[in-house]
């Protein structure tokens, strides 16, 4: 195809894709159905996990429960039966480390068969500043709120790619599209997952497997006690997030196949106003949103 003819498909899609963008903010695209969909969450013992688990059970899903958290994961799963009558498998799965995802990924597909929606959702914050931060939570950080992305996708996206059929969804954070003082390991192994899920997601279209969807979440603090003591200096700007409206957030955007979902809304602006104002100007209006103190307060959950 040479030039002109390149870019006059270019002019015309972007018009197109600009119309649809627009219908799309009036007109939602409809959901689609999870019912029969073998749905893997990390993190499930607790908070989001649970929740979506919870609300995927109710759409018919049947659910694999990964958590290093045994006890909680068996309480996941034991909600599950007992509210939808559901399929819920729990296994005790430690995402740090590679052996034991790729092993514990072997049993699940052997016990239950492949996984069609995969959610990585196990995450893990230390809530220190940078040189106070011992090596080994900051390796552990990385390990877990990143690495284990490339484990779990290394174990279920084939069988997703054979098929033409899947959904890849990355439980992000907003500290991975802006930097937060006092989190500078979270915030870099955030980085990476959005990073990460982009390319992913970019290779899975240039090879034509556009069955295999992609949805990379990035929230505000959201009140699960895994940032206790985070704080907001504006709650009607930035407010921190409580869990039900989170997962119902989630929820629809996996049924909507939406790509990115930002929370709250008013991050998109956030986004845009980090790309395109002169950086003295934005490290101004940082601190005057208090971003600078978000981790003032920090408590936090004790790490495993």
């Amino acid at each position: 195809m040479n030039f002109l003819l390149e870019s006059l498909k270019v002019l015309c899609m972007s018009v197109y894709y600009n119309i649809e963008f627009v219908f799309r903010l009036i007109v939602p695209s409809r959901r689609k159905s999870v019912a029969g969909e073998t749905v893997l969450i990390t993190g499930a013992g607790s908070g989001i996990g649970r929740l979506l688990a919870l609300d995927f059970a109710r759409l018919g899903a049947r659910l694999v429960l990964w958590d290093i958290n045994q006890d909680g994961n068996k309480e996941t799963a034991r909600l599950i039966r007992e509210k939808y009558s559901a399929r819920a498998s729990a296994y005790v799965c430690d995402c740090s480390d590679r052996s034991e995802v790729y092993r514990v990924a072997d049993q699940v597909k052997r016990e239950v068969g492949d996984i069609t929606i995969l959610i990585n959702n196990a995450g893990i914050v230390t809530g220190k500043k940078f040189l106070d931060s011992p090596d080994s939570l900051i390796e552990k950080t990385v390990e877990v709120n990143s690495m284990a992305h490339f484990w779990t996708y290394k174990a279920f996206l084939p069988a997703m790619m054979a098929g033409n059929h899947g959904h890849l969804v990355s439980i992000a954070s907003s500290a991975g599209l802006i930097g937060v003082s006092g989190l500078a390991d979270y915030c870099a192994s955030k980085f990476a997952a959005v990073g990460f899920a982009e390319s992913v997601a970019l290779e899975l279209l240039a090879n034509g497997t556009d069955g295999v969807k992609t949805t990379i979440v990035c929230p505000f603090f959201i009140n699960t006690g895994m940032f206790d003591g985070a704080n907001t200096k504006w709650p009607r700007v930035l407010p921190i997030l409580e869990p039900d409206y989170v997962c119902k957030k989630i929820v629809d955007a996996i049924l909507r196949d939406q790509v990115y979902l930002y929370m709250p809304r008013s991050l998109y602006l956030m986004l845009t106003l980090k790309n395109m104002l002169p950086v003295k100007l934005g490290v101004l209006l940082g601190d005057y949103m208090g971003a600078f103190n978000f981790m003032a307060h920090f408590k936090g959950k004790k790490i495993q």
